[in-house]
Protein backbone atom coordinates (compact mmCIF):
# COMPACT_ATOMS: atom_id res chain seq x y z
CA UNK A 1 0.00 0.00 0.00
CA UNK A 2 1.51 3.53 -0.88
CA UNK A 3 0.89 7.05 0.88
CA UNK A 4 0.34 9.74 -1.35
CA UNK A 5 2.69 12.98 -1.08
CA UNK A 6 1.86 15.33 0.62
CA UNK A 7 0.52 17.95 -2.19
CA UNK A 8 2.31 20.88 0.01
CA UNK A 9 5.47 19.78 0.46
CA UNK A 10 8.05 21.65 -2.39
CA UNK A 11 11.38 20.27 -1.01
CA UNK A 12 11.01 17.02 -3.24
CA UNK A 13 11.75 17.68 -7.21
CA UNK A 14 9.26 16.83 -9.69
CA UNK A 15 11.80 14.92 -11.45
CA UNK A 16 15.72 13.86 -11.03
CA UNK A 17 18.04 14.24 -13.46
CA UNK A 18 20.93 11.94 -14.22
CA UNK A 19 23.53 11.49 -16.85
CA UNK A 20 24.06 13.96 -19.62
CA UNK A 21 20.67 16.05 -18.49
CA UNK A 22 22.40 16.12 -14.92
CA UNK A 23 26.13 17.26 -16.59
CA UNK A 24 24.92 19.57 -18.55
CA UNK A 25 24.41 22.47 -16.24
CA UNK A 26 27.74 21.90 -14.76
CA UNK A 27 29.28 22.36 -18.20
CA UNK A 28 27.67 25.00 -18.78
CA UNK A 29 28.84 26.67 -15.92
CA UNK A 30 32.43 25.53 -16.07
CA UNK A 31 35.48 27.37 -18.09
CA UNK A 32 35.82 25.03 -20.36
CA UNK A 33 37.47 25.96 -24.31
CA UNK A 34 37.16 23.67 -26.95
CA UNK A 35 38.42 21.77 -28.38
CA UNK A 36 39.28 20.43 -24.84
CA UNK A 37 40.59 17.41 -23.41
CA UNK A 38 40.13 14.78 -20.47
CA UNK A 39 42.37 16.41 -18.15
CA UNK A 40 40.91 20.00 -18.95
CA UNK A 41 37.68 19.18 -18.70
CA UNK A 42 37.97 16.50 -15.64
CA UNK A 43 39.84 19.91 -14.45
CA UNK A 44 37.52 22.49 -14.78
CA UNK A 45 34.55 20.63 -13.58
CA UNK A 46 36.16 20.03 -10.47
CA UNK A 47 35.82 16.00 -11.01
CA UNK A 48 32.44 16.59 -9.96
CA UNK A 49 29.99 13.23 -9.42
CA UNK A 50 27.13 12.92 -11.90
CA UNK A 51 24.51 10.88 -10.71
CA UNK A 52 23.79 8.31 -12.87
CA UNK A 53 20.18 6.99 -12.50
CA UNK A 54 17.79 7.89 -10.04
CA UNK A 55 18.89 5.24 -6.92
CA UNK A 56 21.96 7.28 -6.27
CA UNK A 57 24.72 6.04 -7.95
CA UNK A 58 27.00 8.46 -8.75
CA UNK A 59 30.46 8.67 -11.51
CA UNK A 60 32.82 10.82 -10.71
CA UNK A 61 33.72 13.03 -14.27
CA UNK A 62 37.39 11.40 -14.71
CA UNK A 63 35.87 7.58 -14.79
CA UNK A 64 33.76 8.72 -17.46
CA UNK A 65 35.75 10.51 -19.70
CA UNK A 66 38.32 7.39 -18.91
CA UNK A 67 35.61 5.00 -20.50
CA UNK A 68 35.03 6.92 -23.19
CA UNK A 69 36.64 6.32 -26.87
CA UNK A 70 38.25 9.46 -27.34
CA UNK A 71 39.45 12.11 -24.81
CA UNK A 72 39.22 15.17 -27.19
CA UNK A 73 36.25 17.08 -27.60
CA UNK A 74 35.01 19.68 -30.22
CA UNK A 75 32.72 21.22 -28.44
CA UNK A 76 29.96 20.87 -25.61
CA UNK A 77 27.76 18.73 -27.73
CA UNK A 78 31.00 16.80 -28.70
CA UNK A 79 31.59 15.82 -25.28
CA UNK A 80 27.74 15.18 -24.14
CA UNK A 81 27.33 13.09 -26.85
CA UNK A 82 30.60 11.20 -26.10
CA UNK A 83 29.26 10.27 -22.84
CA UNK A 84 25.53 9.44 -23.24
CA UNK A 85 26.63 5.86 -23.98
CA UNK A 86 29.46 5.93 -21.08
CA UNK A 87 26.90 7.32 -18.71
CA UNK A 88 24.51 3.87 -19.77
CA UNK A 89 26.96 1.79 -19.32
CA UNK A 90 27.78 2.75 -15.82
CA UNK A 91 24.35 2.78 -15.32
CA UNK A 92 23.28 -1.10 -16.69
CA UNK A 93 26.57 -2.27 -14.69
CA UNK A 94 25.02 -0.36 -11.41
CA UNK A 95 21.49 -1.59 -11.63
CA UNK A 96 23.17 -5.46 -12.30
CA UNK A 97 25.10 -4.93 -8.93
CA UNK A 98 23.42 -6.84 -5.92
CA UNK A 99 23.09 -3.31 -4.40
CA UNK A 100 21.69 -1.58 -7.02
CA UNK A 101 19.19 -5.00 -7.09
CA UNK A 102 18.23 -4.29 -3.71
CA UNK A 103 18.31 -0.41 -4.37
CA UNK A 104 15.36 -0.85 -6.86
CA UNK A 105 13.68 -2.83 -4.43
CA UNK A 106 13.36 0.36 -2.00
CA UNK A 107 10.49 2.62 -3.08
CA UNK A 108 12.25 5.72 -2.12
Amino acid sequence: MAARPPQNDTSEPDSIEFGIAALADDVDTADIDYPADATEITRALDDVSVPIDAAGNTVAISDALAAAPKDRFDSRRDLLETLHPVFEEFRAKASKSLMGRLRSLVPF
